[in-house]
């Protein structure tokens, strides 16, 4: 159990970090480091301070995740994060060849803002997982999806891996393109049910 002083502390670098003011979250953590080498959250934290000099967008959303998973009682938050973050370098790997691939039949400005769903159905079936592949490229890329059906079957497998804050972002711009689309109804009322 944190004592009142160390849970303030690891608050006190959370704010920093959310602000983007990373030296200053950077030096919070490195005392809580110090004082307590053992520290998962302060580890976490340093690391992902670390990567928000380079990649602030990505290492904000990371951030925000772990903060979930902790609010969520995720024993395994530390670990899950880790992976990320391990992957992290892999996923902007393959999601460079896959766009380089992409790119070099169609040199488009749209290609450039995300990956197509079949692009990523293909890293699904590298990853063997919809939500190990998702997890990928989730804080790096967007899915770029054009047709109905595509985006109808990727609701459908967000919800059905967990992911149901994120399908919700989707159904808001879905219902939008395609008013009256009962599928899209049965993909909220299923987001209720597990509510």
């Amino acid at each position: 159990m944190k004592s009142k002083k160390t849970q303030k502390a690891l608050q006190r670098a959370e704010n920093y970090f959310y602000s983007g003011d990373y030296e200053e979250a950077m030096r919070m953590y490195a005392i809580l480091l110090k004082d307590h080498p053992g520290l998962e959250e302060a580890r976490i934290g340093a690391i992902l301070t670390d990567i928000a000099v380079e990649n602030d967008e990505e290492a904000q959303a990371l951030f925000e995740y772990y903060q979930v998973l902790k609010k969520e009682n995720d024993e395994n938050a530390e670990a899950i994060i880790e992976g990320m973050i391990g992957s992290f370098d892999n996923a902007l790997e393959k999601i460079s060849d896959i766009l380089d691939g992409v790119l070099s039949s169609k040199e488009t400005q749209e290609s450039l803002e995300g990956i197509t769903y079949a692009d990523f159905k293909e890293l699904v079936e590298l990853r063997c997982s919809f939500k190990m592949a998702f997890e990928d490229i989730m804080f790096s890329t967007k899915v770029v999806i054009t047709e109905k059906e595509d985006l109808l079957d990727f609701l459908q497998l967000l919800v059905e891996n967990g992911f149901n804050e994120m399908a919700m972002r989707y159904i808001e711009g879905a219902a939008m393109a395609y008013p009256g689309e009962s599928r899209i109804q049965d993909i909220i009322d299923s987001i209720s049910s597990k509510k």
